[in-house]
């Protein structure tokens, strides 16, 4: 029989319990506990947080310290905390250096030495001499608008630019993602919080750099821009009650230029009550190619998936800091296999 492999959950918000849930329903997954600071969470069990049973002998700690001296360490950790790539570098530190790996859902994570090189140096030696790796997934960035494209290329003769384009209905998606577009606010109020970094869609700059770094492309400059979507009519969701003139969501773009030309575009419609969510991709060259996703794809469950399917692939890597496209493809596994 197979050994089974041993995971925790580090971050015990909506995704991480969902995480931890899908997690538990893998018969080569064993979890042996989660992570949080929130003090009404600590030394309670996963089960009372999941309402799954068999978490019942895993209980939460207060750090990956308190937890390895606990339990031991595992094979893995499942990292849901945070979109900057210095947080989360800093948040794994303690599993790295015991050869812990990390699949962390960290969107900057997903091309960590564009904002952090120096990290990014730092974390991949420390994993060298340790044996961990860690790595960034999602569905995007981490599939839809990076990973996905870069596996259409694999056709291709020859490849002039990439587009891709993404609509989502915002009104179906969790709590945290409808008001980190911006949901309600004033449109002005919410340019303010983009220009700060404080809104908005994360990783998005990733998802190109990835996209160059992937087709060998050494990009000159990387430009993003964000505008609100603002409601003409009321737009009423299980969190929010949205007046006209209030910002629905989102439209964020972000170009990756080569000599003055555009060679990757992505364009981000993110809003309440979207009409016909899709996802497209268009790849010009030799042969054209152009995919759509009719429906799109379902960010919090597809997420969850992303995490818990790239475990398998990420442990069977060389040690250090890995990009997506430095492991195997992704793919479902067999739960009960």
């Amino acid at each position: 029989m197979q050994k089974k492999i041993k995971v925790v959950q580090f971050g015990l918000g909506p995704i991480g319990l969902e995480s931890l849930k899908l997690a538990a329903e893998q018969s080569w997954l064993e979890i042996t506990g989660g992570v949080d600071i929130d003090p009404a969470k600590i030394g309670k069990s996963l089960a009372d947080l999941t309402g799954v049973a068999s978490l019942g002998g895993a209980k939460v700690f207060p750090s990956l310290d308190a937890l390895f001296a606990a339990v031991g360490a595992p094979d893995a950790v499942l990292h849901t905390a945070g979109s900057s790539a210095a947080a989360s570098f800093a948040q794994m530190k303690p599993a790295l250096e015991r050869g812990v790996s990390v699949a962390s859902t960290c969107e900057e994570l997903i091309f960590p030495a564009l904002k952090t090189p120096d990290l990014a140096r730092e974390f991949d030696a420390l994993c060298q001499k340790s044996g961990a790796r860690i790595a960034g997934t999602g569905v995007n960035p981490g599939f839809v608008m990076d990973i996905l494209p870069i596996c259409l290329t694999g056709v291709s003769r020859d490849v002039q630019s990439i587009y891709v384009e993404r609509v989502v209905n915002a009104s179906t998606r969790r709590q945290p993602l409808q008001a980190k577009i911006g949901s309600g606010q004033n449109p002005a109020d919410f340019r303010a919080k983009f220009a700060a970094g404080k809104a908005g869609h994360a990783g998005f700059q990733q998802s190109v750099a990835l996209l160059a770094h992937a087709m060998g492309w050494k990009l000159d400059e990387i430009r993003e821009s964000c505008e609100p979507v603002v409601a003409t009519s009321r737009v009423v969701t299980k969190f929010f009650d949205v007046a006209p003139g209030q910002s629905l969501g989102i439209h964020q773009k972000c170009v990756g230029l080569v000599g003055g030309e555009t060679k990757i575009k992505l364009d981000l419609q993110m809003y309440l009550d979207a009409p016909l969510p899709h996802d497209a991709i268009v790849v010009k060259g030799r042969p054209d190619l152009n995919l759509v996703l009719n429906g799109g794809v379902a960010g919090d469950d597809a997420t969850v998936a992303s995490l818990i399917n790239i475990v398998p692939r990420l442990l069977a890597a060389p040690a250090g800091v890995r990009l997506m496209t430095e492991l195997a493809v992704p793919a479902w596994r067999n739960p009960r296999g």
